[in-house]
């Protein structure tokens, strides 16, 4: 069971949580006329290292064709 709250399912379902919160956060920082605009790029930095993660395990779960 303890095996399974790790497994990379899981991770995958949590990265994109994640990274729809952060798109989230981002758009409406984005209408922020005071925004700091660090705080935005590293933000969307983040969304975008999710993005790669979220990529890298759907290859890795994904069924392998055969040759």
């Amino acid at each position: 069971m303890n095996s399974n709250l790790h497994s990379p399912e899981r991770r995958l379902i949590a990265l994109r949580i994640e990274h729809a919160d952060l798109d989230a956060v981002i758009d409406q920082a984005g209408q922020e006329p005071s925004i700091d605009e660090l705080l935005l790029r590293r933000l969307k930095k983040r969304r975008l290292g999710l993005r790669d993660e979220i990529a890298r395990l759907e290859r890795q779960l994904a069924p392998r064709e055969p040759a």
